[in-house]
Order: structure tokens, then C-alpha cells, then sequence
């Protein structure tokens, strides 16, 4: 059965009691989310069910399980996805340099009896947990939350194994058996989408689509995570951010670049934007010299005036 929600809400362990508690809880912890987030977060967490997250990199995805962690004060297991995973590096493995060990002590000891032998280096003695594994296992401070990162650079054959997993929250062992969560992990899995994911996948889950936030949402982003900055600047890094996005680039800066260059001018005691400035620091908000190049030079001038018409400043 999923964990329970409390009839409160608001201290370590306990599960929010409404979409406003769930709300308050992101607030509280400096993540600036929307209802819709806040009311599926909710849900998942209520049924029980896996939190599909999808959307560009660096919008906040991945922040959302940190934040579950640290409000409901339980351990965060993440199992970051790559192209090759495999069931070795995200469920378990046997240890075979003790098993070989075993085999040989008891060899020596004149150990004869073989199928006693296999029984005993097929223990989980020898076992070595991988995050999905510990996922299953009790924890003393609740079922802890999952992160599985990136789904979308795995392969199918991976997502085929997850299935039973996030099924009935069970992992096969060939030599011990199915391993059983007696209470859930909270799973929250996210996709940057550079490929499809199954549908029978997405099925089991519930799904939202994390996006870039508004002007309004991101500049009290920017207060709560970068409180240094000026509060001018900090409007200024908003709106340009945000005319940024409008342009035609290979990739948009995210949420996360918008924090890493308020955090980085603030480093260089930049009280108001200018051109100069921007273009020595492009490589904070854009990762790709083709876009640097798009927007540096005269582009960068004609932007901050079209911004500061806008902001009429």
C-alpha cells in the first residue's frame, strides 16, 4: 500500500495533506512551482504513484526529488540514467571476488557438499545492492525517494526491466526470489526528451510537463535562490533570460543558467546589465559557440535596448 498522507502537514516525514500544503511545501523550500506541478506532486504522492517529469534541461525536474528529500526528511537514492545501463549498475550484483574466496576457504576446509556450497555464496551475503534495490528495502526514516535521472538515455530493453518495477514496486532475484517493497518508494522520474519513452511505461505513472517559467515566476525564482543580487539586475537578468528564449538558438538556457549567471554577476559586482558585461559572460547562459556567436557583438546592444523599452527603464 502507498504511504498514507498525514492529517497535517508541515514537518519532516509527513506527506501533504492538500495541493495548497504541497504548494507551501515547495515554497518553503525555495522551489517556485505552479499549481498544476503542486496538484500532480500532490496526487503522486497520495495514490502512490510514480511522478513522470518531462522537459528541456535545466527547468527544475531533478530539483523537485532533492526538495522531496530534504521537506519530508527522507533518503534520496538516485540512479542516474546513461546509454548502456544495464541491470549490474542499477539493481544488483553478486560480489564474485568474495564468492571466489568462499569457494576456495571452503574448498580447503574440505568442503564436499556442492549444492550447499552454491546455496551459501548465493546469499545476500555476497549480494551488492544497486539504487534500485535499496529503493525496495526499509529505511528507518520511510520509504525513501527515487530518482531515476534522465530516463530518455537509456535504451528500451531498460525501460522493459522498470516496468515491473514500478508495477508492483518488485525486483527478481534468480537466486533469492522477488524482493518486495513493503512500502513504496516515492519515484520521480525525469526525461530531458531526446527520445520517445514507451507508452506502457508512461502509463504507470503520472505525468507533467515541467516548462520554462514566465517573467513573473522566474524573477521570484531568482529572489529565492540568488537573494544577493540587486534587485534591479535581477530584473534585468529576468528579461533578458527571457528574450533570449524568444530567439532562434540550438539550445535555450534553463532555469538553472538563469540562477548560475544572476550568482556569477553578482560575483562580478554588476549592479545593471550592459553590453561589455553580457558578452564576456554568454558562456554562463548559453553552452554552444553557435549561439554565442548569434548573440554576441551588435545583436547584444540591440537586445538590452529592445528589453529596456520593454521594461521602461
Amino acid at each position: 500500500m502507498p504511504p498514507k498522507p498525514s492529517a497535517k502537514s508541515g514537518s519532516p516525514g509527513q506527506i501533504p495533506a492538500s495541493i495548497d500544503d504541497t504548494l507551501a511545501l515547495l515554497t518553503g523550500a525555495d522551489y517556485v512551482a505552479d499549481r498544476g506541478l503542486a496538484t500532480v506532486l500532490y496526487l503522486a504522492l497520495k495514490m502512490g504513484r510514480p511522478l513522470f517529469l518531462e522537459g528541456e534541461a535545466g527547468v527544475g525536474k531533478t530539483e523537485i526529488a532533492k526538495v522531496l528529500s530534504r521537506t519530508l526528511g527522507r533518503k534520496l537514492i538516485r540512479l542516474q540514467c546513461y546509454e548502456g545501463l544495464d541491470v549490474s549498475s542499477a539493481v544488483y550484483e553478486w560480489n564474485y571476488a568474495a564468492q571466489m574466496m568462499a569457494i576456495r576457504l571452503a574448498e580447503a576446509a574440505g568442503e564436499t557438499d556442492r549444492e550447499r556450497l552454491e546455496h551459501d555464496v548465493f546469499s545476500e551475503r555476497y549480494l551488492v545492492r544497486r539504487p534500485l534495490l535499496q529503493a525496495l528495502e526499509p529505511h528507518a526514516e520511510g520509504p525513501p525517494v527515487l530518482l531515476i535521472d534522465e530516463l530518455d538515455r537509456t535504451d528500451e530493453a531498460f525501460e522493459a526491466f522498470l516496468l515491473e518495477v514500478l508495477s508492483d514496486f518488485q525486483i527478481t532475484i534468480p537466486e533469492l526470489g522477488a524482493v518486495t517493497a513493503a512500502q513504496p518508494p516515492i519515484v520521480v522520474i525525469t526525461s530531458n526528451r531526446t527520445r520517445e519513452v514507451h507508452d506502457a511505461l508512461k502509463r504507470r505513472c503520472l505525468y507533467h510537463w515541467v516548462g520554462y517559467p514566465d517573467a513573473a515566476r522566474e524573477m521570484k525564482i531568482v529572489q529565492a535562490r540568488a537573494p544577493g543580487a540587486p534587485k534591479r539586475l535581477t530584473a534585468e537578468i529576468v528579461a533578458f533570460v527571457q528574450y533570449l528564449r524568444k530567439q532562434d538558438l540550438f539550445k535555450q538556457p534553463g532555469v538553472a543558467e538563469t540562477l548560475d549567471w544572476a550568482s556569477a554577476l553578482h560575483e562580478l559586482d554588476v549592479v545593471a546589465l550592459d553590453p561589455q558585461t553580457v558578452q564576456d559572460t554568454l558562456g554562463v547562459l548559453l553552452k554552444y559557440q553557435d549561439d554565442i556567436e548569434k548573440i554576441g557583438g551588435a545583436k547584444t546592444e540591440r537586445m538590452l535596448a529592445d528589453m529596456r523599452a520593454q521594461m521602461k527603464i
